[in-house]
């Protein structure tokens, strides 16, 4: 029988690393879009605005679909994390997502708004879909997590140097605490807490 490894691992949740592109992702969608609606463009303003539309909703339904076979896959075969293991706050995930994906973001906030000078808006509405996707999928993580009573971590090693690949290939598999554990709520939102009284 092969020895339990009983080193310390890093381990951040699975719902946050997934939402924590979905803000960034909005704003820039937002913003981009706000700045291409007045730009005529190539097609015209009501033909980029329709096609902003489409790309929203077509973009969301596929960010939020895509991969959760793999997730499933994942989530079932989850082992419960050990006393060695180290639980990584959210708003040290969320940060290290975003640093890893920083020049990403600015060269995707920067194609939309190119892309305003050929179909007005229609960038930002794809970043926005982007976004509202990742909310999507973080929501149903959250679902998830709730049903069985327990949320999700993978190995801080294995998201890759970006820190955001928490279904990729490198991924072996999940662990699983209690609904109580860590700093972050089911689908990977900030934990509210009682007022004192």
């Amino acid at each position: 029988m092969a020895r339990a490894d009983r080193r310390a691992h890093g381990l951040a949740r699975v719902a946050v690393v997934v939402r924590a592109g979905a803000a960034p992702l909005w704003w820039c969608g937002v913003v981009a879009a706000g700045v291409g609606v007045p730009v005529p463009g190539i097609t015209g303003r009501r033909i980029g605005v329709l096609a902003a539309a489409a790309l929203f909703l077509v973009t969301a339904a596929v960010v939020a679909y895509r991969g959760r076979r793999r997730y499933r896959t994942l989530a079932r075969g989850a082992a419960r994390a050990g006393r060695h293991d180290v639980l990584q706050d959210r708003a040290v995930t969320v940060r290290n997502w975003r640093r890893g994906h920083r020049w990403w973001l600015l060269v995707a906030f920067a194609a939309a708004l190119g892309s305003s000078f050929a179909v007005p808006a229609a960038g930002g509405g794809l970043l926005a879909g982007c976004a509202v996707g990742l909310w999507l999928k973080s929501a149903w993580l959250g679902r998830r997590e709730r049903e069985a009573d327990a949320l999700l971590w993978v190995r801080v090693d294995w998201l890759g140097r970006r820190g955001g690949r928490p279904a990729g290939k490198a991924v072996k598999g999940y662990r699983s605490t209690g609904i109580a554990a860590g700093d972050a709520a089911p689908g990977g939102a900030r934990r509210r807490t009682a007022a004192l009284v």
